[in-house]
């Protein structure tokens, strides 16, 4: 029997577990731990955890919400089954898990907005609730929603006990959100504090601490700061704890390209696409939208990326279906598509994305928006400057530049959109527009061999 009841069990935060079995609880502790730490693939733990009760909705929905992270279509399809499977199973779950159960079938639809507001209902009640904190950010991130990135981890972590195991996690999160609302000393310091803490809390001294969303938080801070060479020694002092199984590896392998691009060591950047960026390295769909997005900063510098970008056409084949899904996904594609040589391919995914806005059903989507008023006009200047219209690019480029948090993910990655329109303006009547967003660069940070590089193709002389 699993219901919630007296003899329901808790977790060890003191939130109240809909199982009465220890083992079942005790494995998705465990992929709750892993999924936060990004160790591997919490699938096995998961799966323990459902043998040992199986009437338990919980496992359940960690692995639901895990495959909606992994942006595959395949990941989508199991979780719409599993979330089928789970609703089934509602009845014996407790409150809790039932507003879980509605955020991701939320999330399912693409209603980001209404999952996000059931998080943060559960997190105002329950600071502690690990889960709601984990997919809450990772869907804020989603969404370049920089305030709730910072403001959600700090209005939880004083109810925290910084001896609990995922305190170092959490910690990471709202560093990460410091850093996106360009707080980065702070940002810096508490993502340093946070591997600290989590390598005294290891029972084994010899293994790194494992809080890959700190490290990631540094990078960051040190990546907006234009410190190149600190960031590149600092992922190189913390490699131990983040390439030894942890699905974030990729990601900090691109972090460390474009600390060398920043430096103007293209064959640095190259090298490390080969080993680490490219082929067979690239196993899931976000590390494809890693790839293209490093390729084509290095297509914008006029190096030749035209192989690197076939090569991850053959590995990564978007879905003509789910064009207009998700804005940050289809400009990505389109890039692939365009780096590849394949512009008629490019055209038509634009034009999917333009008649999926047309639908009045479409409406009730968090993305939908986004997608009409950025997305759309995106990918239409990335178009523009295929046909050699530089002029209509840099307009295009333009107005989402100046929007282009709403398009989701990072500071750092939406710089793509700046490096693009420098390398339009540079080719079109409309240099002055490269100029002024070479000035927000100079500004925002010290001068690099990198924008010294934007500066010489716009003609600009810079101390």
């Amino acid at each position: 029997m699993t219901n919630a009841s007296a003899e329901a069990l808790r977790d060890s935060r003191g939130l109240r577990l809909g199982t009465t079995s220890r083992a079942a609880a005790d494995r998705a502790d465990e992929a709750q731990w892993q999924m936060m730490t990004f160790a591997d693939t919490p699938r096995l733990a998961l799966q323990a955890a459902r043998e040992a009760d199986p009437g338990w909705a919980l496992p359940l929905l960690l692995d639901a919400g895990f495959r909606l992270g992994l942006n595959q279509p395949d990941d989508r399809a199991a979780a719409r089954e599993l979330l089928a499977s789970a609703g089934a199973l509602a009845s014996r779950a407790n409150a809790r898990e039932r507003a879980h159960l509605e955020a991701l079938e939320r999330l399912q639809d693409g209603r980001v907005a209404a999952a996000l507001r059931i998080w943060d209902d559960l997190l105002l009640e329950q600071p502690r609730d690990a889960l709601a904190m984990h997919w809450a950010h990772q869907w804020d991130h989603a969404r370049g929603d920089s305030a709730s990135m910072r403001l959600r981890p700090a209005r939880a972590l004083p109810e925290w006990d910084d001896a609990d195991p995922l305190f170092p996690c959490v910690l990471g999160l709202y560093a990460f959100g410091l850093a996106e609302c360009h707080q980065y000393g702070l940002a810096e310091d508490l993502g340093r504090r946070a591997i600290a803490l989590a390598q005294e809390q290891s029972t084994d001294p010899a293994t790194p601490a494992r809080v890959p969303w700190a490290v990631h938080a540094v990078t960051h801070a040190m990546e907006m700061q234009g410190r190149f060479d600190d960031g590149a020694i600092w992922l190189r002092q913390q490699q131990a704890g983040w390439t030894d199984g942890t699905r974030f590896a990729s990601h900090l392998w691109w972090h460390l390209a474009l600390f060398r691009l920043e430096a103007l060591d293209v064959t640095g950047a190259l090298r490390l696409i080969d080993t680490h960026l490219s082929g067979t390295a690239l196993t899931h769909g976000l590390q494809c939208l890693d790839a293209a997005a490093l390729y084509w900063r290095l297509r914008v510098m006029d190096v030749e990326v035209d192989a690197l970008f076939k090569d991850l056409l053959r590995r990564w084949t978007p879905d003509p279906a789910q064009a207009g899904m998700d804005a940050f996904t289809d400009w990505h594609v389109v890039l692939a598509l365009l780096g590849a040589g394949e512009r008629a391919q490019a055209e038509s995914w634009v034009a999917r994305c333009a008649e999926r806005v047309m639908r009045a059903e479409e409406g009730a989507r968090s993305n939908h928006a986004v997608a009409r008023d950025l997305g759309l006009p995106l990918m239409r200047a990335l178009l523009a400057a295929e046909r050699g219209e530089h002029d209509a690019a840099v307009r295009g480029l333009y107005l989402v530049h100046e929007s282009a948090a709403r398009l989701g993910g990072s500071h750092v990655r939406r710089d793509l959109i700046a490096q693009t329109l420098m390398h339009c303006a540079a080719a079109s009547a409309q240099q002055h527009v490269g100029r002024a967003v070479l000035n927000e660069r100079c500004l925002a940070k010290p001068v690099t061999p990198l924008t010294r590089h934007w500066a010489g193709k716009l003609g600009v002389a810079i101390a």
